[in-house]
């Protein structure tokens, strides 16, 4: 239904014009032969008629129309009437072939039209003769450039609109690539560790090893219900699991629980009163702290991690430490993780560090500002 509208829009805006043109033409013609001392004769209103009729189908037909306007303005003019509105329905025409067919075909029609037209200066009841031709010739050059004018910004909107189309998907398959990395790196390395510990233990101590099976049996639910939870925006035809919240510092329990079953004791800080904070940026600070701590998992060696969270009322800010190998691991860690953190953070127009701390260990730290609540 919505098509079809669309499809008659232009269709009703061109029958509108030529009605209009059609009734200047028929109520204009006259006056202007008074005004010039020149007379009407029988074809004048059949030959206005025809011009202004013929524009109900320009944009579907532009050559055809400038053909039957061009031939109806000249045999009109040849004839010896008056300059009148008739030249408008040929105004109209050309512009149309300049707005809507390439440069070339779109000139070359113009300069046959103009040929044609410029006929009546040499011959017919009254050719005005030399005087006339930069008259007729502005009938057409002005036509011809206001529409190639409108074409090329036409066309350089749309390729303006492909271009940021294009940019809008590079920048959510960036996020999607960056939020898909976080979630299955930071459940792949937790489900790697305790892998490792249930191979270690399973001759010796079966039921230790078991703990750790069940340990990589919650990681790896969890890690796929958020996985689900993030993939819903490529899958958007699918509704969201209500049941699974949206990533966040609330969920930072549910993290910390899961590192420690995968060996790495988390301490949580927090700073302030918690407050709500927007989902771009709730969001953004759990991406670090989780690939700080994947981080840590990863690099770190045996080792413990504190989280800090601190709230004011313009910003958040989040501190992972750890007491691993610190400056020994940080050559290792320069890959897409930190540069994800950043972008993610440098995006809502927040600062990020990352390096070995003062008191060993690595340290990174982001901060995100957040309106202000009145």
């Amino acid at each position: 239904m919505d098509r079809e509208r669309g499809n008659r829009g232009p269709w009703l805006l061109d029958g509108l014009v030529a009605l209009a043109l059609l009734v200047i033409g028929l109520a204009g013609t006259a006056p202007a032969g008074l005004n010039q001392g020149v007379g009407t004769g029988r074809a004048t209103y059949p030959l206005v008629v025809v011009a202004a009729v013929a524009v109900a189908v320009r944009r579907r037909w532009p050559l055809p129309t400038l053909g039957v306007v061009t031939a109806a303005s000249t045999a009109y003019l040849v004839l010896g009437y008056p300059y009148g509105p008739i030249l408008l329905s040929f105004f109209v025409a050309v512009y149309t072939v300049a707005a809507y067919r390439p440069v070339r075909p779109a000139a070359g029609a113009a300069g046959v039209a103009l040929l044609v037209l410029l006929t009546h200066v040499f011959v017919g009841a009254h050719p005005p003769g030399l005087v006339g031709l930069m008259p007729a010739a502005a009938w057409v050059v002005v036509p011809f450039a206001v529409g190639v004018t409108v074409r090329l910004g036409r066309e350089n909107a749309a390729r303006n609109r492909t271009d940021e189309a294009r940019r809008l998907a590079d920048a959510e398959r960036l996020r999607v690539a960056r939020e898909v990395h976080d979630v299955v790196g930071h459940g792949l390395a937790a489900i790697h560790l305790q892998a490792e510990v249930a191979l270690h233990l399973l001759a010796r101590k079966p039921e230790q090893a078991e703990a750790a099976l069940t340990a990589i049996s919650r990681t790896s639910k969890e890690a796929l219900d958020e996985l689900r939870v993030t993939l819903t925006v490529v899958r958007r035809d699918e509704a969201v699991d209500e049941r699974t919240p949206a990533p966040g510092l609330a969920q930072l329990p549910q993290l910390r629980e899961r590192l420690a079953g995968a060996g790495l004791p988390v301490t949580v800080e927090v700073d302030g009163p918690p407050r709500p904070l927007p989902v771009a940026v709730d969001l953004a600070a759990y991406r670090v702290v989780q690939e700080a701590l994947t981080n840590v998992l990863r690099h770190a060696g045996p080792a413990t991690a504190t989280v800090r969270i601190r709230y004011t009322p313009t910003e958040v800010a989040v501190e992972v430490t750890d007491t691993g190998r610190g400056a020994v691991a940080a050559a290792d860690r320069p890959g897409y993780g930190l540069a994800g953190m950043r972008e993610r953070v440098t995006a809502l127009g927040g600062s990020f560090a990352a390096g070995p701390a003062s008191t060993g260990g690595f340290r990174v730290s982001a901060t995100l500002p957040v309106e202000e609540v009145a």
